[in-house]
């Protein structure tokens, strides 16, 4: 097994000199006996895009859940922008110990992360303009005029400002899954999660979900992307990690894609390509 996530790659898109957007240290997770996470280190700079590949089952799911703290890990540390998620160190009787965050201090850090999930999760009697307004306006406390404006600033971005009062079943699931984008970046956050963001599409519809996720590769957003879609993995990620069995087997570059250097990879690619 060879794991070399959060080396550089060749793209140029390092963020050298800065901290790591993401970096994930020995991290665990095992839900009763399943042990889905056993020891995944890696590193996410900031503006780049960094893209999970692996059968089903191999924990990348469940390693973006903890990203976004909707699991909680078993052991190991994840640190965003620099801190601690989840914990906080604090001082007892002389001793440095680490603290459970409360519910308050955990919706602080997720301000930070948006997340597209498979499902769309759309609020059904509410349109693609209320959708995207909800958050801002009942998590973050943001006047609805203002968040008006914002919402549709993205859904315009995500090339839905003719659709901002269309419910969610007047749209394909392609502009579904594109309002619970604009919906995520609505919230202003520093990273991006997607956990195959295309997988519930229609073969036809998944290409322009694609071209948006592109469009913000292209504006700087830091991404993880877990997906099946391999030629956007090849075109538009910084850095390519494939996982099995719970573990980072291979990482490195785009290249890899091409010349696989592990043989678990060699034959996810071949049966995927």
């Amino acid at each position: 097994m060879a794991d070399k996530a959060g080396q550089e790659t060749s793209s140029g898109k390092t963020g050298q000199g800065l901290a790591p957007a993401v970096k994930a240290t020995g991290v665990h997770k095992a839900f009763g006996s399943l042990h889905v996470l056993r020891g995944v280190d890696l590193t996410v700079m900031p503006g780049t895009v960094t893209v999970i590949l692996g059968p089903s089952g191999s924990g990348k799911s469940t390693f973006l859940r903890l990203i976004n703290q909707l699991e909680t890990l078993t052991a190991g540390s994840i640190e965003v922008d620099g801190e601690l998620i989840g914990y906080k160190h604090v001082t007892k009787q002389g001793k440095d110990m680490l603290q459970t965050l409360n519910d308050k201090e955990i919706a602080r850090q997720r301000a930070k992360l948006g997340m597209v999930f498979q499902r769309f999760n759309l609020f059904p009697h509410k349109t693609a303009l209320e959708n995207v307004m909800e958050a801002p306006v009942h998590v973050a406390g943001v006047p609805k005029s203002q968040a008006r404006v914002q919402a549709i600033a993205e859904l315009q971005r995500v090339g839905l400002g003719d659709r901002i009062d269309y419910y969610p079943m007047q749209l394909s699931g392609g502009q579904q899954q594109r309002v619970a984008i604009a919906r995520a970046l609505a919230m202003k956050p520093e990273i991006m999660l997607f956990d195959e963001p295309t997988s519930a599409l229609d073969p036809e519809l998944v290409g322009e979900v694609l071209t948006v996720m592109r469009s913000l590769a292209d504006a700087g957003m830091t991404m993880i992307v877990v997906t099946h879609e391999i030629g956007f993995a090849r075109e538009v990620a910084d850095q390519i990690v494939f996982m099995d069995g719970g573990v980072v087997v291979e990482a490195g570059g785009p290249q890899i894609i091409d010349l696989p250097q592990e043989a678990r990879f060699k034959d996810f690619i071949n049966h995927v390509l």
